[in-house]
């Protein structure tokens, strides 16, 4: 009771200090369901906020619902968000402004969007890495060396990540690296009391 009290009386004195309280929320999470299993992903939205309320947004629509992990490679990176079990690019949002310079790299577990070229072309396609991966964090301010920019983290179901990066991949109707055997997001959701 008393460290009940005692953790009441920080935050009333972190918002007096006009820290607002939903800053001091917990880092939203989503669970990604897919025919492989679940994970749960926590964003970080102070790192990232435009990222996370881009991604948040697609969430909110059901836009991942029925999409596929359609380019795999082991010791590398699952990429999905895009695209259907047919192959067929879904409608996506204006691409967003590139948040690679953030300071969070792109390390086992995490999650960055995936982008064209062109720094700032992001939209809905997002991956996560398997394993840590330096060459993709911020390094300069070319096309090359940008980065991509990392929103999150698998806290829970990375068994399923090195499940679904284990897949016999070739290519499918013009994807490289695509699963042999539909991998399916199954559905996307906030972690119930995150919104």
């Amino acid at each position: 009771m008393k460290r009940l009290t005692w953790v009441g009386l920080m935050v009333c004195f972190l918002v007096a200090l006009g820290i607002p309280r939903a800053v001091l929320a917990a880092n939203p999470k989503v669970v990604m369901k897919t025919s492989m299993g679940d994970m749960t992903i926590e964003l970080y939205p102070d790192k990232a906020p435009i990222t996370v309320k881009n991604f948040l947004s697609y969430v909110d629509e059901k836009f991942y619902d029925g999409t596929i992990f359609h380019r795999v490679i082991k010791g590398f990176m699952i990429q999905g968000g895009g695209l259907t079990a047919d192959f067929k690019e879904k409608p996506a949002k204006p691409p967003i402004q590139n948040e690679a310079t953030n300071g969070l790299k792109n390390e086992r577990g995490t999650i960055a969007m995936a982008r064209m070229p062109e720094i700032h072309s992001a939209t809905c396609q997002f991956f996560i890495n398997h394993v840590d991966n330096a060459f993709l964090n911020h390094r300069n301010n070319t096309p090359e060396g940008f980065g991509y920019a990392v929103f999150g983290r698998v806290i829970s179901g990375m068994e399923v990540v090195d499940k679904i990066a284990s897949v016999r991949t070739g290519t499918v109707k013009g994807y490289a690296d695509a699963p042999l055997e539909t991998v399916t997001i199954i559905s996307v959701r906030r972690v119930e009391g995150d919104q």
